[in-house]
């Protein structure tokens, strides 16, 4: 069996991995072509050319960048006409994925194409699911409600599971001794103004306001990804709560399972903060125009996870003008001070973690599954 695979971003290349080392312990004598990252080059992919070229975003960095990843497409599709594989797999990255799968399927009718993460066509832009479905036939979903949304569209879907399940928590043991290295006795308030530059200088004076409301002997934690941390440091000197910015993934998770309370930027944040059972407040802000054209798209009445998720309204969200540090201070000092609205979330933290595959199978394995049946492929007794 020869799989072909295509990744265009660190998220994607874990997933990648994952679904890699799946297919391997059903097919042990799978081969992999493609592109990826170091995950899975680790898990046996020689990437066809490096990963960082296709991680670009935004406009100003793809424009100049333009010809270059028509070129990479070309090249991907040229392998893949010579390999012949039995399935392409494209996994999120869908500005260049679909792209590179729509030729290759042009030139070739009768390839199977699979795209690894659903878009979110249930918050905006549905029509990216017809689309997507001229040149993809199965799609393997991170959220449970999305399989509706493909097949409407005329895709098969599966839901397989969302990667936070898998990923490695710290325990009680080493939440503990997190607060005693840092001599943190009272409250953990765990800080996420967002992971990239843009969303730091916008959110992190809201935030730092906001902190004002908390309890004097509250600490701030804010976990931060390495490049960034030097410009997280210059945002939160000022704050209330001796703010503590942690880079190590080992001290991250152990921020996390210490955490009393968190306050968040909107994103996938919140289910690693609900896989490790932290309460909290989300929170995110844009400039005036985003926050128009988003307004008038948007097909939901809450973008957290966990809410959409559990199917309850159990996180406070505050977005757009509604993004002020009253009301969001006020919101997380609650959430800091009193036990029962910690508490009352706890359900929908928990719900989202099962209903997102906690318990079952890892996402990988149900990839690779869900990949094989729709090839009509038997795994090796």
């Amino acid at each position: 069996m020869r799989v072909f695979l295509i990744a265009g971003e660190p998220s994607g290349d874990k997933l990648g991995a994952a679904l890699m080392r799946g297919l391997r312990g059903l097919v042990p004598e799978v081969e992999f072509h493609g592109v990826g990252g170091p995950d899975m080059t680790a898990a046996g992919l020689s990437s066809l050319f490096p990963m960082s070229d296709l991680s670009v975003m935004g406009l100003a960095e793809v424009l100049p960048r333009l010809r270059h990843l028509f070129r990479r497409r070309d090249e991907a599709v040229s392998e893949i006409a010579r390999l012949a594989p039995d399935v392409l797999i494209t996994i999120d990255s869908p500005d260049f994925c679909l792209r590179v799968a729509a030729k290759a399927k042009r030139a070739r009718p009768d390839l199977r194409t699979v795209h690894y993460v659903a878009p979110s066509v249930w918050a905006w832009r549905p029509a990216r699911a017809d689309k997507m479905a001229r040149s993809i036939d199965h799609v393997l979903a991170l959220l449970p409600f999305e399989p509706p949304y493909m097949r409407a569209a005329g895709m098969t879907c599966d839901f397989v599971g969302h990667p936070v399940v898998a990923e490695q928590l710290a325990t009680p043991t080493d939440a503990g001794r997190f607060r005693d290295r840092h001599d943190i006795t009272g409250p953990l308030a765990l800080v996420l103004p967002g992971s990239r530059r843009g969303e730091v200088d916008r959110l992190a004076p809201i935030f730092g306001a906001a902190l004002a409301k908390m309890p004097k002997d509250a600490r701030v934690v804010v976990p931060a990804v390495p490049h960034l941390a030097d410009t997280v440091r210059s945002a939160v000197r000022t704050w209330p709560g001796q703010p503590l910015v942690v880079t190590d993934p080992a001290e991250k998770r152990a921020a996390f399972a210490a955490a009393t309370a968190a306050l968040a930027a909107s994103g996938t944040v919140s289910l690693e903060l609900a896989a490790n059972g932290v309460p909290m407040v989300i929170a995110y802000d844009m400039n005036w125009f985003s926050r128009q054209v988003i307004a008038r798209m948007l097909k939901v009445d809450t973008v957290t996870l966990v809410n959409l998720v559990s199917e309850t309204r159990a996180v406070p969200e505050f977005l757009g003008e509604a993004c002020k540090p009253e009301t969001v201070g006020r919101a997380f000092a609650n959430l800091l001070l009193v036990p029962s609205e910690r508490h009352r979330q706890q359900e929908a933290l928990d719900r989202t973690m099962d209903r997102l595959g906690r318990g079952g199978e890892a996402p990988g394995l149900r990839a690779a599954r869900s990949v094989l049946a729709v090839l009509g492929k038997s795994p090796a007794e």
